[in-house]
């Protein structure tokens, strides 16, 4: 459903999907990595790197909404920064504000 009636946002490494849900949960993701992506290894080190990303939005305090991450050939190539960088640019602004206003308010 995400993927189907998500916003896209496009970067070399990866297509976003993110679908705004009702209520306050907190935010949802899931991450898809295709064989073209790579072996075994590349597979599981670019969901790693996927998930580990995920859960600083999370611990943010993202809510309200569920992000599908579809990694592309070639994910397993781009560095941790990198990945970082087009992850933070391609989820809007709204979501990372949300999550960034959470963590100023909390300290």
């Amino acid at each position: 459903m995400v993927v189907r009636r998500g916003r896209r946002s496009v970067t070399p490494a990866a297509v976003y999907y993110r679908l705004e849900r009702p209520g306050d949960e907190p935010l949802r993701i899931g991450i898809i990595v295709a064989r073209s992506v790579g072996n075994a290894v590349d597979r599981n080190l670019v969901r790693r790197r996927y998930r580990a990303l995920g859960r600083q939005f999370v611990e943010a305090g993202a809510r309200g909404n569920d992000v599908v991450v579809r990694a592309l050939p070639g994910a397993a190539q781009r560095s941790w920064t990198t990945l970082a960088d087009d992850m933070h640019t391609a989820l809007d602004a709204s979501l990372l504000h949300t999550a960034l206003s959470r963590v100023t308010d909390a300290t």
